[in-house]
């Protein structure tokens, strides 16, 4: 039997948006990715991996094109984060101190206030219980590392989607089983090296950059024994669309459209990978 895997990256509001115009698309053409046996979530790709377990696909694009909603935006505070750099940006330590110091800085920038934000979050998602195949990834914002959330976890969904959602300088950390808790996509915008070995993997990467080549996607699937993968990320058509505000709500329409547009053009590469 093959196992599959979907990854669903970071990318913000528009990264949303774009994401599940490609699951349209790829849905469309009877390749419904969504029923993969793991689903991992980082940020964006959690919000995504939660809405895509209740609700349906079409529900779901015909709702990124009504008018934005301002309260899902943020923006990146550059004075907040110009403060923080003579901590975040020290020298030495071992990938896991640096986000550790990236959260403490963080965290002092941003003071802990995020029942709103969960509020928003849980309203937003309207989900209940945990979908037995997604997991979602979190940086615990004091120790830095990297933790994945299932429903075997014991914590609640919406919180963890939160958490994982935690931009740092832009929103406070989210408590998760009583620790804090900041944006998975700290560590790796997709964190595709923590499938659990799968046959086959379709990575939707809204930001495919990385910090060190050892977070390069291919390197992060190789790590993980991914031989069939196909990897999606914004064209140049797309990118212009999606701007480069991510969390921009006046674009998720014009990138969700750019979503549906690109996963027509991809259903063939990934109908060459999917089990049928």
């Amino acid at each position: 039997m093959t196992t599959t895997a979907l990854v669903l990256g970071g990318g913000g509001v528009t990264g949303i948006a774009w994401e599940i115009g490609i699951l349209t698309a790829l849905h469309q053409a009877g390749l419904k990715v969504t029923d993969a046996d793991e689903v991992l979530g980082t940020s964006a790709g959690s919000v995504v991996g939660a809405l895509v377990s209740s609700h349906s696909i079409e529900e779901l694009y015909a709702a990124q094109l009504e008018p934005p909603d301002a309260a899902i935006g943020g923006r990146f505070n550059i004075r907040r984060m110009v403060r923080a750099l003579p901590v975040v940006g020290l020298p030495g330590g071992s990938p896991v101190q640096r986000r550790a110091r990236v959260g403490r800085a963080a965290m002092a920038a941003i003071p802990f206030d995020a029942e709103d934000r969960v509020a928003i979050i849980r309203e937003r998602l309207d989900v209940e219980g945990w979908p037995a195949t997604l997991r979602v990834t979190a940086m615990h914002a004091e120790t830095g590392r990297l933790h994945v959330f299932d429903r075997d976890s014991g914590v609640d969904l919406v919180e963890a989607v939160a958490a994982s959602c935690a931009v740092p300088f832009v929103w406070p950390a989210v408590r998760v089983a009583g620790e804090p808790h900041l944006d998975g996509g700290v560590r790796s915008t997709t964190n595709s090296d923590l499938v659990r070995h799968p046959d086959v993997a379709v990575v939707i990467a809204p930001l495919p950059m990385h910090m060190s080549r050892h977070h390069n996607i291919r390197a992060q699937l190789d790590r993980a024994d991914v031989r069939r993968r196909v990897v999606i990320w914004p064209d140049a058509q797309a990118r212009k669309a999606m701007g480069r505000q991510l969390l921009n709500p006046e674009r998720q329409a014009a990138a969700a459209r750019e979503g549906l547009r690109q996963g027509r053009l991809m259903a063939t590469r990934v109908r060459a990978v999917w089990p049928a």
